[in-house]
């Protein structure tokens, strides 16, 4: 638990400083897997498996945000 809560500190740092908009898409997808995993974890050591339906729903929603921003920014760029 303590790496993940590190791991987020410097994903935090990246997204805050990310000199673009796809780094700071990268590193918020990067963050809610983190939460999964942190999720996962919790839910090892506390032997109950009531989060895990959050964890699928959290992992659905980030697959479908980064698709979409990635796809917005494809557009984007071929208008220029």
């Amino acid at each position: 638990m303590p790496i993940l809560a590190f791991s987020v500190i410097l994903i935090l740092v990246r997204f805050f400083r990310g000199p673009s908009i796809a780094d700071r898409i990268v590193a918020l997808d990067l963050l809610i897997t983190t939460g999964i995993g942190i999720i996962g974890v919790y839910t090892i050591t506390s032997g109950s498996s009531t989060l895990l339906d959050t964890g699928m729903i959290l992992a659905l929603i980030a697959f479908l945000s980064t698709v979409a921003l990635s796809y917005y920014l494809e557009r984007r760029s071929k208008k220029k």
